[in-house]
């Protein structure tokens, strides 16, 4: 077979430059910036990882698309994805066709580096292997490869490639990113979300630092806009029914998109991905695991204790939690303790990595985000995926000690901590605060954020810093 015919439907650009990517979706989020940097700047193969139906393919074509806007020349741009039916014809290679790939793109390039853009590569057999030898030879390319997070195959074997590949990975959009994608038609807002974005960097940093160089006025963080805050709080009941899952979107019905949210992101992951990936053999009991720490994200859970309410015992239950954080189901947080050493076993907290699934999973009717106890829980939830994806962020733990706790500590440097508190309530009264205030007594910290419900409860207040929820989620991507 010629490669040129293998890959020829693949890269419609060769010969229709960027009218070939006519389909490709127009918005692109912020993360593609600085994967185009990163290809520019840095000779490491860069990997795109995240869960199913998350974007990672469209995050490719959109990089082709920038590259051909900055006029690359569109034949040393070469896509090809490794799940590619014909590579399952009887007596196809697979090891030779790559092989044979890599020989005949290296006999092409000019004076820029082919960019080859690799899909799905976990199904490639020791393509960790191969890639290496490439790489080792500097062969003139640059390499993107994308693959599942639900294939801990994946993960496994680009260990093996250790100082030759950065990672990005994908996960489901933030609420800022929806809000996005949501205002595109409006550019006086989508600017107003740069500045919050780029202040708030700076706001964050200063918090996570030293407190005594906290000044609002350099910060210039300001209230959000009243057009701004009635847009984002019409999307943000949205955001909490439909998630971060770009395909949901657009189906027509509510049990529409809860069907696919469970066929896809969980069905699919924990009775084929696990299964077949981890050979793992008890599904049920894993989903039946899973469905107990979907009831309450944000509750403390103690391994024993799950042990005894499920009927499954400590050690399969200690498997099960990594495999279901490595497929982008779920997030734990370690009880907060003060030395750097960490305890392998204790008390955790488990938050999802989109709430949208546990909307799937338990089959909540449409108006669920009315009810101002579940709609509590995932504020939570959502504070925590931001606070994950915080630069600033060393470590997270949370505190709860005779009788006070602390949603949140973010440890932001050596014993130097963040605490966080999420009151997603009416009314903020100062007993609500104790844990803040027990925590910051024993332990060094920065000035301590309360993550509120009420849009006027924004700035500096006594020893706090009062951020509305939605305000705090326009600060992370």
């Amino acid at each position: 077979m010629q490669i040129d015919e293998l890959l020829g439907i693949y890269n419609p650009w060769w010969n229709s430059g960027l009218a070939g990517l006519e389909t490709v979706k127009r918005f692109e989020r912020p993360i593609l910036a600085r994967l185009i940097q990163d290809l520019t700047t840095q000779r490491q193969m860069l990997s795109v990882t995240g869960p199913r139906r998350v974007g990672k393919t469209t995050l490719l074509r959109q990089l082709v698309r920038t590259l051909l806007n900055q006029g690359r020349n569109p034949r040393e741009i070469v896509y090809y994805s490794m799940d590619d039916p014909t590579l399952a014809r009887p007596g196809i290679q697979t090891g030779q066709i790559v092989e044979s790939l890599m020989v005949e793109l290296r006999s092409r390039a000019g004076d820029e580096p082919i960019i080859l853009l690799l899909d799905e590569v976990q199904r490639l057999p020791n393509w960790e292997l191969i890639l290496k030898k490439y790489y080792d030879l500097e062969y003139p390319f640059r390499i993107v490869i994308s693959g599942s997070a639900s294939s801990p195959i994946f993960k496994k074997s680009r260990e093996s490639l250790l100082g030759r590949v950065k990672d990005y990975h994908i996960l489901p959009f933030s609420f800022r990113e929806f809000l996005m994608y949501r205002l595109q038609t409006y550019p006086e807002l989508l600017e107003e979300l740069d500045n919050i974005r780029a202040v708030g960097e700076e706001l964050m940093g200063m918090l996570g630092g030293d407190p005594m160089r906290l000044d609002m006025q350099q910060v210039l963080l300001k209230e959000i806009s009243p057009e701004l805050q009635m847009q984002a709080d019409h999307f943000f009941t949205l955001y909490l029914s439909e998630g971060g899952f770009p395909e949901v979107w657009e189906l027509p019905s509510w049990d529409h998109k809860i069907e696919y949210l469970f066929d896809n992101q969980v069905k699919k992951v924990i009775y084929e991905d696990l299964v077949l990936a981890a050979e793992f053999r008890k599904p049920e009991e894993l989903k039946r695991f899973y469905l107990s720490l979907l009831e309450g994200p944000g509750r403390e859970v103690n391994i024993k204790s799950m042990a005894s309410e499920t009927g499954i015992n400590v050690q399969q239950i200690e498997k099960y939690l990594p495999l279901l954080e490595m497929t982008d189901l779920l997030s734990h947080i370690p009880k907060f303790r003060a030395s750097p050493v960490r305890v392998r076993k204790g008390n955790i907290k488990v938050y999802l990595v989109d709430l949208a699934l546990r909307n799937a999973v338990l089959r909540l009717p449409a108006d669920f985000a009315n009810e101002p106890q579940i709609v509590g829980l995932y504020a939570e939830n959502l504070v925590c995926n931001a606070l994950r994806k915080w630069r600033g962020t060393l470590a997270l733990d949370y505190f709860r000690e005779s009788g006070t706790e602390v949603d949140f500590i973010v440890h932001t440097r050596p014993s130097r901590f963040l605490p966080v508190e999420v009151k997603y309530r009416d009314r903020i009264e100062a007993e609500d605060l104790r844990g803040l205030d027990s925590f910051s007594r024993r332990f060094p910290v920065s000035k301590p954020i309360v993550v509120s419900k009420n849009p006027a409860d924004f700035g500096l207040r006594s020893n706090y810093f009062f951020l509305p929820l939605i305000h705090f989620l326009l600060l992370f991507d």
